[in-house]
């Protein structure tokens, strides 16, 4: 399953956010910002300070994407 923070992109483009605004409002490191802006995982922890600071859910920054599962024929 893939994670995708496109709504992330979408709320703070809506808010006139920059992601180093993000950064500083939600205490996270550039290091946690750079992994969402490659769709990687990240601590819920991380998760939870931007929710925090953009008084949002989970549901509304995050999306986890169902990957088909190959064939065993297909290995």
């Amino acid at each position: 399953m893939a994670v995708s923070y496109n709504k992330l992109w979408k709320m703070m483009i809506d808010k006139k956010m920059t992601k180093t605004e993000l950064t500083h409002l939600a205490g996270i490191s550039t290091n946690a910002m750079a992994k969402l802006g490659r769709d990687e995982d990240v601590r819920v922890n991380i998760l939870e300070k931007i929710c925090m600071a953009l008084d949002c859910t989970v549901d509304d920054i995050v999306e986890f994407i169902h990957e088909p599962v190959p064939d065993e024929g297909d290995k």
